[in-house]
């Protein structure tokens, strides 16, 4: 359709990638309008955690439309709200013995991002956030000002101020515990670092390409804010939801954050829906303080509420994921041993996964490859140097074979036709 050339803004991303009009899709399946089916590893960039039209979502959704449901609430009491939350404590948060407050922000991460972080500094009395190397938080200025990608920052047209980053787990190498410099900075009056409201990080970074943090980094990290009475608040956006394993990609770590940001696959069918969880103690809004004309989106309450009772009522969904995870870890493995040749090298955990590749080229070439062999999957990094593997979380196993097989083709492609550059070390010093 030449609709898009004509009058669609420049600011246009994925569809540059994937340059198909697609107008179906069902599970872990999209079709264009010529009927090409197109196996789907990028997920709504993490949205569509439960496939494309779930049917169970798609059921209840209906259901609730047919009996004229109130579809748009602003922040009033709905039906279709209380038994979300009914749903979301009885199953999410009780059995995991959490206690937080449930805020209904403007229905993306990046207006859930503001809200935490606003929260933290109004509780605090401080204005700077503490974030991290590689971090990717939303692009409105607040979140965008905690986001380290120059290629979204540039874009702001002010000056982004309020936050102070530190580096990631592994970003100074292996051996090196950047919690212990943070305690350091914080501990010695001058350091220069203004004693901030929040710490606010991704126990995994997808944007910033797929880079894990450690288990013990993540408890240290929490010890490091409860001695400086800093709030620690863990950005779940896109590694929650089931994403690493379990609801909650911290679960693993034991940690506790003081506030927690979830969107994307929240809403299970992919309608916008976003929350700020937030410990009842730094619950000090005013009413109306903080708001959002489409805060109310019953539809949304509805799908999450049936993701919730179909996946979340026992660990039966998390282990699944699990084992899907332990699959893809072991065949990434092994396509890097085979073709890598030193070079590739694999990222992550659980269903969030990716392909270090030796630059934003190569891994274009392979995403290329793979997308003319039936498969969508994006990049993520610094440099666009990561394969990143989004699928949905209730792929089959047959498909998540299948998608993983075209990425092993078109990598033994890409490799026997490319020479593949010496190793960029993108953040070691030269």
């Amino acid at each position: 359709m030449k609709i898009f050339d004509e009058i669609e803004s420049e600011v246009q991303s994925y569809a540059r990638s994937f340059p198909r009009v697609f107008n179906r899709a069902k599970g872990e399946f999209m079709w264009d309008e010529e009927g090409r089916q197109y196996l789907d590893f990028l997920a709504g960039a993490g949205t569509l955690n439960y496939g494309h039209n779930n049917s169970i979502f798609k059921h209840a959704l209906l259901k609730y439309i047919k009996s004229n449901g109130i579809t748009h609430g602003l922040d009033l009491h709905t039906k279709a709200k209380g038994e979300f939350l009914q749903a979301f404590n009885d199953h999410i948060l009780k059995p995991r013995n959490m206690e937080y407050m449930v805020q209904f922000t403007g229905p993306t991460g990046t207006n859930a991002v503001e809200a935490a972080m606003k929260i933290a500094r109004n509780v605090t009395g401080q204005q700077n956030i503490v974030t991290f190397t590689n971090g990717f938080h939303g692009v409105s200025l607040g979140s965008l000002a905690a986001t380290g990608n120059s290629h979204h920052r540039d874009a702001a047209g002010v000056s982004l101020v309020g936050t102070h980053r530190m580096p990631y787990d592994g970003y100074l190498g292996d051996n090196i515990d950047t919690t212990e410099y943070l305690d350091k900075v914080l501990s010695d009056s001058s350091s220069g670092i203004n004693s901030p409201a929040a710490v606010i990080v991704e126990t995994v970074q997808g944007e910033g390409g797929i880079n894990a943090a450690s288990i013990k980094w993540l408890q240290n990290l929490q010890t490091v804010c409860r001695k400086h009475n800093i709030l620690l608040i863990v950005d779940d956006i896109q590694a929650g939801c089931g994403r690493t394993g379990d609801y909650f990609s911290f679960e693993e770590a034991g940690i506790e954050p003081d506030i927690i940001t979830l969107s994307k696959s929240l809403g299970g069918y992919g309608l916008p829906f976003a929350v700020a969880l937030i410990k009842a103690e730094f619950d000090v809004w005013k009413p109306g303080e903080h708001n959002g004309t489409f805060r109310g989106n019953n539809l949304a309450f509805v799908t999450a509420k049936a993701a919730i009772d179909h996946y979340w009522t026992n660990d039966q969904f998390s282990q699944e994921i699990k084992r899907k995870g332990q699959y893809v870890s072991e065949r990434l493995e092994n396509i890097v041993s085979q073709y890598g040749e030193g070079q590739f090298t694999a990222k992550g955990r659980g269903m969030f996964q990716g392909i270090n590749c030796v630059n934003g080229d190569i891994a274009g070439k392979i995403t290329h490859h793979a997308f003319q062999k039936g498969l969508i999957i994006e990049t993520s990094g610094a440099d666009d140097q990561v394969v990143k593997f989004l699928c949905p979380l209730v792929i089959s196993d047959e498909n998540l074979k299948k998608g993983i097989d075209i990425i092993e083709e078109a990598i033994r492609e890409v490799c026997e036709k490319q020479d593949i550059p010496e190793k960029n070390l993108y953040f070691e010093a030269s």
